[in-house]
């Protein structure tokens, strides 16, 4: 045989023996090209020499694309996610009958030749010649896997499937090089195995297992023949030969697959004619992707889990790189959410509030002391129909929530609480806390200039009874708005920034919270899961972790399983051990005989807050035990519902408190998660009462969470728009929803205040 010259380069012959070569397989691979005329082949080939040797020596084989499966705490599936449907098995795990059909009815030559088949080039040469046009092609198995790669490779995008399936001659060559390569680097049962694992078969499946579990609902290794050869049959032609929608096509194409595994000796001719006389004995099963597939209600966690892995850079550097890696998918992906928890918390939501209510609810439940996110639900189920919402009312806007949260009202009072116990105030701070007031001007802010009450707003309790002076133990169980406003006053805005800013509360849309006097009535907008994860640092006495979702992410690299990095908590110290374990104190007084005794456990020690903002568009509470914390708020997803003479869960109320329908949606749901679990004790602090005296109430104050008076229910500052920070105004967010606005988006930030 020629040798190379020894400058390196192709000796004449051999120039000429490669040309011709390259020639005779550019006119080869025209047979899959209708052509007018044969003369069409030689022009064709003329440059073909130089582009085929610029066509990159190396296939890179596509990691397929593949299925992701969500998993619990304890490894049962919450849900399967994925851009195709695709489970990728060895050739010993796929059926025979399969291999030898697949063989038969696309390449039945497979075994025998090269990358390239000469006699089904010239045969199909003849035919298209004959027919004017592409009546056969012949395209081996091994250049279909090469095809399908750059389809893979292509992934979603329309003009790249489009360029890797484009009817070129350059194509085509590009096609046949790396061809040859895979026949010389993979040899042929690989290749099969291959494209059995890459091939599309329709109905969203993505390789022979999704198709046998799709058509047949069993394993690919258990494919009989008659089934075997209906999948292979579908491959050339997945929508004209869809057994579901064309049973009588399918049942034809399928015959002839048998047929010709006859004729290639594969199966013998009464096995044929036996195997055709069967009916298809399909078993369908639906397609089950996407988190709207999740069990227990948990869809929405589920999502809240896509939204970590596409927006935490630990997963890539952009969003482009941490996209690529979750539609390739063959993720395994362990959560945090204990079943027993979420299980809970969608049977107390159910139990509740109705999904055709008025108003909907959602509660998320977080472990102190590690972020553990254990449950996340909410009333309104996740889906686009009537009384559907894909919005995920329990998280920030960022992360698929309502736009800014929703208010909090008085929940936001214990932030104060613990602003000013970290200043140094004492426990038995007292205030004069009249009906109503001025709010105090000026106020120091983080800055040198002060907020001002410029338009001479005021602040109020519920009722004119209400009035101090008030011990902060008193004050917050029966929730006294004029209070905390004059505790605000005294310590400064910006003790209260920087505690919220230890505990990451921001605003619902991410922004921090304003440096205004009202923020202690809890007038912004905030998620639950903010809350959950904020009152958590009280339960672990004083350190904040911030949220998690995710435990542990494998993916699967060819037959073996990588691990990949996680997202970690991070915990910091958010304010002193006393100071938590004081305001455990006063929030257990809550419970204990204040604003939220009907949302109070009976079995083990708990502490929380309740909270009722203006015209009561939003009604919360927010409680914990030593090793749980939870939030649940219910109200209008476009804050346009006022929750007076209204119907809830079937049950009439004519004013909602946060004591009254939250307050016992959380003790349901914390008491099934907390089932069979440890009851550790808080470490209380001795707080003295207020002299008999002094702080007294008539009885005829607050709520008892059965909407009877039994402590203040503060307005949150009622008139508190056109409230200046710095001498500069800062108005109350409007309820100005947009044209076109969708359920589930909320602007959240109108509420200027909470009650109870």
């Amino acid at each position: 045989m020629p040798k190379k010259r020894s400058g390196g380069g192709l000796s004449p012959f051999q120039q000429s023996a490669k040309f011709l070569g390259v020639s005779v397989l550019a006119g080869a691979v025209m047979a899959g090209i209708a052509l007018p005329a044969a003369g069409a082949l030689g022009l064709a080939a003329k440059g073909s020499v130089q582009s085929f040797d610029e066509i990159p020596d190396e296939l890179k084989s596509p990691q397929l694309s593949q299925r992701t499966t969500i998993l619990d705490s304890e490894g049962g599936q919450i849900a399967t996610v994925y851009s195709r449907d695709r489970t990728v098995v060895d050739l010993k795990d796929i059926s025979p009958y399969m291999q030898k059909a697949i063989v038969a009815i696309e390449d039945s030559r497979f075994y025998e030749h090269g990358a390239v088949d000469l006699k089904g080039v010239l045969r199909a040469l003849n035919q298209n010649a004959q027919s004017g046009g592409v009546a056969q092609g012949a395209s081996t198995l091994t250049q279909q896997l090469v095809k399908n790669y750059f389809v893979e490779e292509a992934g979603d995008d329309p003009t790249k499937v489009a360029q890797a399936t484009q009817q070129t001659l350059g194509r085509k060559i590009r096609e046949l090089k790396y061809a040859i390569q895979l026949e010389e680097k993979l040899g042929k049962k690989k290749i099969l195995e291959n494209y059995l694992n890459i091939t599309f078969f329709g109905e969203q499946a993505y390789g022979v297992e999704a198709a046998a579990q799709r058509y047949f609902s069993k394993p690919a290794k258990d494919l009989n023949l008659q089934e075997s050869a209906l999948l292979a049959g579908i491959v050339q032609s997945p929508s004209r030969y869809d057994p579901v929608n064309d049973e009588a096509e399918a049942t034809k194409r399928r015959n002839t697959v048998l047929q010709r595994m006859a004729e290639t000796n594969d199966i013998s001719q009464a096995e044929a004619d036996k195997a055709m006389k069967t009916p298809l004995g399909l078993k369908v099963s639906k397609p089950n992707n996407g988190c709207i597939t999740a069990v227990e209600g948990a869809a929405f966690f589920c999502k809240y889990v896509e939204k970590v892995f596409l927006s935490d850079p630990v997963f890539g550097e952009t969003k482009e790189e941490r996209a690529k890696i979750w539609n390739q998918g063959g993720l395994t992906i362990r959560t945090t959410l204990d079943p027993q928890a979420q299980q809970s918390v969608q049977a107390s939501l159910k139990d509740h509030v109705n999904q055709t209510d008025k108003v909907t609810a959602a509660a998320t439940l977080v472990e102190p002391g590690t972020g553990k996110i254990v449950g996340m639900g909410q009333a309104t189920p996740y889906g686009y129909g009537k009384n559907e919402t894909e919005y995920n009312y329990s998280v920030d806007y960022a992360m698929g929530g309502s736009n800014f949260g929703f208010p909090t009202g008085s929940t936001f009072k214990p932030f104060v609480a613990a602003a000013a116990l970290e200043e140094g105030r004492p426990a038995t701070q007292e205030y004069a806390s009249p009906y109503e007031m001025d709010y105090p001007s000026p106020v120091q802010t983080c800055d040198s200039k002060p907020w001002v009450n410029t338009d001479g707003d005021t602040v109020e309790n519920e009722a004119e009874s209400e009035v101090g002076p008030y011990r902060l133990k008193d004050a917050m169980a029966k929730s006294v708005n004029t209070y905390f406003v004059q505790m605000i006053s005294d310590i400064g805005l910006c003790p209260v920034v920087d505690m919220t800013d230890n505990l990451h509360v921001t605003q619902g849309n991410g922004d921090k919270l304003p440096e205004s006097p009202s923020i202690a009535l809890g007038a912004v907008g905030l998620s639950p899961l903010t809350m959950a994860s904020a009152y958590a640092s009280f339960a672990a006495r004083g350190t904040y972790c911030t949220p998690i979702a995710i435990e542990a992410i494998t993916q699967k690299v060819g037959n073996a399983q990588k691990s990949l990095a996680v997202p970690k908590s991070t915990c910091t110290r958010a304010m002193s051990e006393t100071t938590a374990d004081t305001v455990n104190t006063l929030l257990s007084g809550v419970i204990d005989s204040g604003t939220g005794q009907a949302a109070g456990l009976t079995d083990r020690a708990n502490a929380g807050k309740t909270g009722t903002t203006d015209s009561r568009k939003n009604a919360w509470f927010v409680g914990y035990t030593p090793n749980l914390a939870g939030a649940v708020w219910v109200g209008s997803a476009t804050q346009q519902v006022e929750m007076e003479n209204i119907t809830i869960g079937g049950v009439w109320h004519d004013k909602v408190y946060g004591g009254q329908v939250p307050g016992p949606i959380w003790k349901d749901a914390m008491t099934g998660a907390l089932e069979g679990k440890d009851s550790p004790s808080f470490n209380l602090v001795n707080i003295p009462d207020a002299p008999k005296d002094k702080g007294t109430d008539d009885g005829n104050n607050g709520d008892d969470g059965n909407g009877n008076a039994t402590g203040n229910n503060d307005n949150g500052g009622l008139t508190t728009t056109g409230a200046t920070t710095g001498g500069s105004t800062v108005p109350t967010p409007s309820f100005s929803i947009p044209e076109g606005f969708l359920q589930g988006q909320s602007n959240g930030g109108n509420g200027t205040g909470g009650r109870d």
